[in-house]
C-alpha cells in the first residue's frame, strides 16, 4: 500500500531541495525566488529495511523488492492562499490528495537565500500554512453544516451524523483548531468526517532543515518546532536538506561514513519514513522465497485477510488461512523450514491482526 506524502511550505524553505534528496532524482527545480515549483511533481522511493535484506539473505532470494512511498513536491503557499492568491487554489487543490503533510520548515540562517516574511521564524510560518488550510476548511463547513442539520430535522440518520460529526470540526475550526483534533463517536461519523476531505484533517509531519552543523542535535528553531508538534500531537524530525543532497550518488560504504563524520547514524529519509510510519498507524509484513523477498505495508489493526488483499483481491477473497513466522524466530532459526520444525511457524485465520515483521504465506481458494 505505502502512502503518499504532500511537502509543503513556504517558498525558499527547501522543499524542492529535500524532494530532490529524498527521491534522488533532479526532477523538481530548486531556485532561489517563489514558486520554481508550479505543477507538483511525484518521486516514488523505496523504503529502506534492514530486515528485508536479511530475510533476502536468509531465504536465498534471487530479488528484493521493498514496499514503496510516494513524495508529491507541492507548489510553495503564501499568505492568502485561501482565497487563491499565489497559487492557493492549485496548492490546496493538491493536498486534498495526500495522505499526510510533511510541512518544510525553514530552522536555517543564510542571507544569501530570500525568506518570503523576510525572516527566519519557523513556528510562525507553520502558523501561515496551517491558518490557510483552516480559514479553506471552514469556508467549506460553513456551506455544507447548515444543509446537514436542516436536513436532520427530518429525521435523515446520515444528515444528522454528518451535521453532528462535521459541526463539531466546524466549532474546532472556528476556535483555530485544526479538523484532526474531531473525535467521531462511531464508524459512521469516522466515515463521513474522512469523506468530507478537509485539509485540516490530514496529519502533519514538520521536517525542520537545518544547517548542516545542526544535523544531529538541531537548534533553538528546531526546538521550538517539537515543542509545537507536541502540543498538537503531530510528529517532527530533524533534517539536513544540505545534507541529503550531497549523499545522492554516493556509495553505501562512502555514504555510511559521511555521515557518521557529521553525526549521524541514518539519512534524512529514513528518519522521514519512520516519523510517517508512526504518524500514519502503518506497519511492515513479508512475504520471503527463493524467487523474491518482499515488503508490504498495511495500516496497524489489519486482519491476515486484508493483508492478503494487499498482494491481490483474490486472496482477500478467498483465503483460508495464513501461515505467520515471526521475523526474528525466521531469522534466528534460519529460515521456514526450521521455523516450522520449531514448532514458530503458526496457522492463522481470518480474525488474526498482523504485527510488525510478521512473514506470512497465504492460503486461498
Amino acid at each position: 500500500m505505502g502512502f503518499k506524502c504532500g511537502i509543503v511550505g513556504l517558498p525558499n524553505v527547501g522543499k524542492s531541495t529535500l524532494f530532490n534528496a529524498l527521491t534522488e532524482t533532479q526532477a523538481a527545480q530548486a531556485a532561489n525566488y517563489p514558486f520554481c515549483t508550479i505543477e507538483p511533481n511525484i518521486g516514488n522511493v523505496a523504503v529502506p529495511d534492514a530486515r528485508l535484506d536479511k530475510l533476502a539473505a536468509v531465504a536465498g532470494s534471487a530479488k528484493i523488492i521493498p514496499t514503496q512511498l510516494a513524495f508529491v513536491d507541492i507548489a510553495g503557499l503564501v499568505r492568502g492562499a485561501s482565497k487563491g492568491e499565489g497559487l492557493g487554489n492549485q496548492f490546496l487543490g493538491n493536498i486534498r490528495e495526500v495522505d499526510a503533510i510533511v510541512h518544510v520548515l525553514r530552522c536555517f540562517e543564510d542571507d544569501d537565500i530570500q525568506h518570503v516574511e523576510n525572516k527566519v521564524d519557523p513556528v510562525a510560518d507553520a502558523e501561515t500554512v496551517e491558518t490557510e488550510l483552516l480559514l479553506a476548511d471552514l469556508e467549506s463547513l460553513e456551506k455544507r453544516v447548515p444543509a446537514f442539520q436542516k436536513k436532520a430535522t427530518s429525521g435523515d440518520k446520515e444528515a444528522k451524523a454528518a451535521a453532528s460529526v462535521l459541526g463539531q470540526a466546524l466549532e474546532l475550526l472556528r476556535a483555530g483548531k485544526p479538523a484532526r483534533l474531531t473525535e467521531p463517536k462511531d464508524v459512521e461519523e469516522e466515515r463521513i468526517l474522512k469523506q468530507a476531505q478537509l485539509l485540516t484533517l490530514k496529519p502533519v509531519l514538520y521536517v525542520c532543515n537545518v544547517e548542516e552543523a545542526n544535523a544531529a542535535n538541531g537548534n533553538a528553531h528546531s526546538e521550538a518546532v517539537f515543542a509545537r508538534a507536541k502540543a498538537e500531537g503531530a510528529q517532527a524530525v530533524i533534517v539536513s536538506a544540505a545534507i541529503e543532497s550531497e549523499l545522492v550518488g554516493m556509495e553505501a560504504g562512502e555514504r555510511m561514513l559521511f555521515l557518521e563524520e557529521m553525526g549521524l547514524h541514518e539519512t534524512g529519509l529514513a528518519r522521514v519514513i519512520r516519523a510517517g510510519y508512526e504518524l500514519l498507524h502503518l506497519l511492515t509484513f513479508f512475504t520471503v522465497g527463493p524467487k523474491e523477498a518482499r515488503a508490504w505495508t498495511v495500516h496497524k489493526g489489519a486482519t491476515a485477510p486484508e493483508a492478503a488483499g494487499e498482494i491481490h483481491s483474490d486472496f482477500q477473497k478467498g483465503f483460508i488461512r495464513a501461515e505467520t513466522i515471526a521475523y526474528d524466530d525466521y531469522v534466528a532459526l534460519g529460515g521456514e523450514a526450521k521455523a516450522r520444525e520449531a514448532g514458530k511457524l503458526r496457522a492463522e485465520g481470518k480474525a488474526y491482526v498482523v504485527n510488525d515483521g510478521d512473514v506470512m504465506h497465504f492460503l486461498h481458494s
